[in-house]
């Protein structure tokens, strides 16, 4: 499946257990060329409180093998392979899905700001962040930080296709500032309610959309006075609707797709069981 070319491997495991995954098995079954290829493999298992109202669990590995704690795009995907409004269990916590004709809108429920929720190794101000990172044309400054279930910085500048994202996204990523790295969106301002994004996600490198990217930059452009919700946000792939008031949740819509279905022998994939 694929929400705007971010593309998932999606393995239901609700009523037939799969064997348990690893970081190896998600690398190779992410590849693109050995494997089944995919920017992030999304496992769905069981609900851990169904007693609660939850419908299943949605797990999500990057293309690195790293477990993350959110990703918008999977969970809209994962919202139309479901076919009904349920709610849902993410590392990230609870949110709610949607399915619309041709995607969904999900609830990715509040965006969090403390820098102890980035999380951030050492206290500053995650609205102004005092640091910078080098680049060709000067400095990438001052960004905002938001966790929206995983955690995000937000530069805005005047062109977003200018920064040189494939460079500084994994420097930024890997800088000892994020413990548990970092996604890395670059922003411009295309209206005064619309958004340009190119996102590095933290795993997974430069990809077509991010979802969670969008929400977290929207959020970020409606808390600096740049935009007003809803927000349309443009990204290579295409375009996301996200909607937010202080203080209450992220609602996003946009589009979702399956892409083919298939099988394949798991034993193949058996390195995983060592790492």
């Amino acid at each position: 499946m694929h929400g705007l070319g971010n593309d998932f491997v999606v393995l239901d495991a609700r009523e037939h257990p799969l064997p348990p995954m690893t970081a190896a098995a998600a690398r190779a079954l992410a590849d693109r060329r050995t494997g089944i290829g995919c920017d992030q493999l999304v496992l769905l298992e069981p609900s851990d409180a169904p007693q609660a109202g939850h419908a299943f669990r949605m797990r999500i590995f990057n293309a690195d093998g790293s477990e993350v704690e959110a990703c918008g795009n999977a969970a809209r995907a994962v919202a139309l392979l479901h076919g009904e409004a349920v709610t849902i269990e993410t590392r990230g916590g609870l949110i709610a899905l949607e399915p619309l004709d041709g995607g969904a809108r999900v609830d990715m429920g509040a965006p969090r700001f403390d820098w102890e929720a980035i999380p951030l190794a050492y206290a500053m101000d995650t609205a102004a962040m005092p640091v910078g990172w080098p680049m060709d044309q000067g400095e990438l400054a001052q960004p905002m930080a938001v966790n929206v279930g995983n955690p995000h910085v937000i530069f805005f500048v005047d062109d977003a296709d200018a920064a040189a994202l494939e460079t500084l996204g994994p420097v930024i990523e890997h800088d000892p500032l994020f413990p548990e790295r970092v996604n890395v969106n670059i922003a411009s301002l295309a209206g005064p309610d619309h958004l340009k994004l190119r996102v590095w996600e933290r795993g997974a490198g430069l990809t077509r959309a991010c979802g969670t990217g969008a929400c977290a930059t929207a959020v970020a452009g409606i808390r600096q006075g740049l935009v007003h919700s809803p927000v349309r946000v443009s990204l290579p792939g295409g375009d996301l609707v996200i909607a937010w008031t202080e203080g209450g949740s992220i609602l996003m819509n946009g589009p979702a797709a399956e892409s083919f279905r298939g099988s394949f022998d798991w034993d193949d994939f058996a390195l995983g069981a060592e790492a």
